[in-house]
């Protein structure tokens, strides 16, 4: 019977005595990412001397032996569907789109379709399975209601150089915050976790992941700032948390920011700003590790609300 998985045996040396699992298997095994090995412990598929360990965090000691059964990549299962797809650019290696706001990324619970992998599927032919059966080529994903660049690999030695090198993409986003931050250019080093009282949202707690964004504001406007955003690390909702935390909460942002429109004095721009139906945030560039930018324009929502505020 031919089996579905690979199987990896690696034994522990000194330079990894006392490593964390996840940590060491990314150093023995170079073309697989971190984050893949950390999904195969989470799944039970890695043996420590011949015990399943499912913590990535699981310490080791020299002489183990490591065990991991990895599943062969399998064809994109997701539905091809023509959705209306912005491709900046695109080659043998990756395609770059301009992912437009209220598009979910991937089929989940809730979104069995009408993503932008089914899209993809459709303009793109010879897309990654390396990702899984929903989630094709995906290496880095944006939340539904953020617009912007988004970088996808179309075969998987493609997708494991971009998941190997993500850390060293440079990540710029753009955004509409409420008032104008102090001073107006810093950066926010906040540790960033779940937060403990709403397990649905991330906040700033003492002891989690270190987290740091690099901001300037790019425009004061009234009761509101266009704020540009460089991600130096890569929390979930991270800028959205380190915003907040700043007291300068990105507009339309109902998980982080509220309804803080109701305080703006000036009915016009109380208005305009309440009628914003999404987090004003837009992936604005990506830079590849070989100098390579792609850029996205800002979308047609986020322009008309600065244009009406400028006015």
């Amino acid at each position: 019977m031919r089996t579905m998985e690979d199987q990896l045996i690696r034994d522990v040396g000194s330079e990894h005595d006392r490593a964390r699992l996840d940590q060491a298997l990314a150093d023995l095994v170079p073309e697989h990412s971190r984050t893949f090995f950390t999904r195969l412990i989470e799944e039970g598929r890695v043996r420590v001397d011949g015990r399943a360990v499912r913590k990535p965090s699981h310490r080791l000691a020299a002489g183990q032996r490591i065990e991991v059964d990895v599943p062969r990549p399998r064809p994109a299962l997701a539905v091809s569907q023509d959705i209306p797809l912005s491709i900046l650019y695109e080659d043998a290696e990756i395609v770059v789109v301009d992912k437009p706001p209220g598009l979910v990324v991937h089929p989940a619970a809730g979104h069995a379709d009408s993503t932008l992998v089914n899209a993809l599927l459709h303009h793109v032919r010879d897309l990654s399975g390396v990702g899984g059966a929903l989630r094709p080529g995906i290496v880095h994903r944006l939340d539904k209601d953020t617009s912007g660049v988004m970088v996808v690999a179309k075969n998987d030695a493609a997708h494991r150089a971009l998941a190997a090198s993500w850390k060293a993409v440079r990540k710029e986003y753009l955004a509409v915050v409420y008032g104008t931050p102090k001073p107006e250019r810093a950066t926010i080093d906040a540790p960033v976790g779940r937060d403990p009282r709403n397990r649905k949202r991330m906040a700033v707690v003492r002891g989690a992941r270190a987290a740091l964004t690099d901001y300037d504001v790019v425009e004061s406007l009234p009761f509101v700032s266009l704020v540009h955003c460089v991600l130096r690390t890569g929390r979930t909702h991270q800028i959205r948390v380190h915003l907040k935390h700043l007291g300068h909460p990105i507009v339309g942002d109902v998980l982080y920011s509220g309804p803080q429109w109701r305080g703006i004095p000036d009915p016009r721009v109380r208005k305009l700003v309440a009628a914003f139906p999404r987090q004003a945030l837009h992936a604005w560039k990506i830079t590849l590790p070989d100098g390579r930018k792609f850029e996205a324009p800002l979308p047609a929502d986020l322009e008309q609300m600065l244009r009406a505020l400028r006015g």
